[in-house]
């Protein structure tokens, strides 16, 4: 059933990480993120914006406008995005390059950075 859906809903829950997301990217479908607070995995390097819709639980009401005024156009750009960061969520063994084990490490090395930088510039 996702296969075939355009959006995906991916409301946040009560765990930190969620397989909402990932299983719409697998299904090749526009994740529509459900949140006020939620920050998307590998959020540090993905724009999440040219591939996802953003909607916050106050706005509920109005997700089907809201995924209405999206054109044909933006959404297949926005698929065509969805697949192409496929890769970055697939688990390999052994890793590949951009692989999910990847981008987990490179974004541990990116929060250890930015945790020496503002350390010290106290």
């Amino acid at each position: 059933m996702l296969k075939r859906s355009k959006f995906c809903l991916c409301p946040s829950g009560y765990e930190v990480a969620s397989p909402r997301v990932v299983e719409a990217i697998y299904a090749e479908c526009v994740p529509v993120l459900i949140s006020d607070s939620y920050v998307p995995p590998f959020s540090d390097v993905l724009n999440w914006n040219s591939f996802s819709v953003q909607v916050e639980v106050k706005d509920i009401h109005r997700i089907k406008d809201i995924l209405m005024a999206i054109s044909q156009r933006q959404y297949l750009r926005m698929q065509r995005r969805v697949k192409q960061v496929q890769r970055h969520f697939v688990i390999n063994g052994p890793p590949k390059r951009f692989d999910v084990f990847h981008m987990t490490i490179h974004s541990i090395w990116l929060r250890r950075l930015n945790v020496q930088i503002m350390d010290f510039s106290d």
